[in-house]
């Protein structure tokens, strides 16, 4: 079922997205094996692309299953991509797996956000090791935003002893995320949220001679009598068809070190 939305909407929105990805026009022609004429068509809305063409630009492109279905309206189609939230009964049982992969991490803690880092899911490990990051009263007051919980004054921040490079480390990560993804407004919002946390930009600015390459960030944790060394690993779900499910990461921490081991089981204990 179509809608009759002006074809120049989704030339607008692919030029733009051909362009945040740094191809010209003969660029994406050569790497999509279309004509450079039919391409510009396209973007002029001379012609009008079918579902098959807008997914297959798309592919070329990385362009996410959100921002998908967003092309496929500005074109005149409707959403192909289901986009459920995690706690609705249609995804009951990808939930239920999902849970059950995070439990298998338990003593190390592990967890699920969303694509702006909202808190879906955690195991024991996760949920204790968040007590001794983050003061009760801030759960109440901040939510339960990872990122929010880690930077805000009132969070983490206190108990976390490498806080300055971890901040950079994340607000790298953040700013990323924003550039892959340039008409997320809610997740931009976020970062200009947590970029004016006082002490944020201050830490971004001492870390720019940083190598920040590693592929696990180390994160210090001295609290409740424990001094933890760890490490992130983040994975994303391969290949969803389904936009919420795209947009989640599982994140683990692992220990640096036998005593961090031993505290996180002393911890789920």
């Amino acid at each position: 079922m179509t809608t009759q939305t002006p074809a120049p909407a989704f030339g607008t929105e692919l030029k733009r997205w051909r362009q945040h990805r740094r191809f010209s026009q003969l660029d994406l022609a050569v790497h999509a094996s279309v004509s450079q004429r039919h391409l510009s068509f396209l973007e002029t809305g001379r012609s009008r692309p079918s579902p098959e063409m807008i997914e297959h630009l798309s592919i070329v492109l990385e362009i996410p299953l959100r921002a998908r279905n967003d092309l496929l309206g500005a074109a005149g189609f409707a959403s192909v991509y289901r986009d459920e939230p995690l706690d609705s009964p249609e995804l009951a049982n990808v939930r239920s797996s999902l849970q059950t992969l995070v439990d298998a991490h338990d003593p190390y803690p592990a967890y699920v956000v969303d694509r702006c880092w909202n808190l879906m899911l955690a195991n024991t490990a996760a949920m204790a090791l968040t007590g001794l990051l983050v003061p009760p009263d801030a759960l109440f007051t901040l939510g339960t935003n990872v990122l929010q919980l880690f930077l805000h004054p009132d969070g983490a921040r206190s108990v976390v002893t490498n806080w300055a490079h971890t901040t950079s480390v994340l607000m790298d990560r953040l700013a990323g995320e924003c550039s892959a993804n340039p008409n997320d407004t809610e997740l931009r919002e976020l970062y200009n949220e947590v970029h004016a946390y006082p002490g944020v930009s201050e830490a971004i600015q001492s870390e720019l001679t940083t190598d920040k390459s590693d592929f696990l960030t180390a994160i210090h944790v001295h609290s409740g009598g424990y001094d933890l060394h760890l490490y992130t690993a983040i994975s994303n779900l391969l290949g969803p068809s389904h936009v919420a499910l795209e947009e989640l990461r599982l994140e683990t921490l692992l220990p640096a070190n036998k005593e961090t081991a031993e505290a996180l089981r002393d911890l789920t204990r």
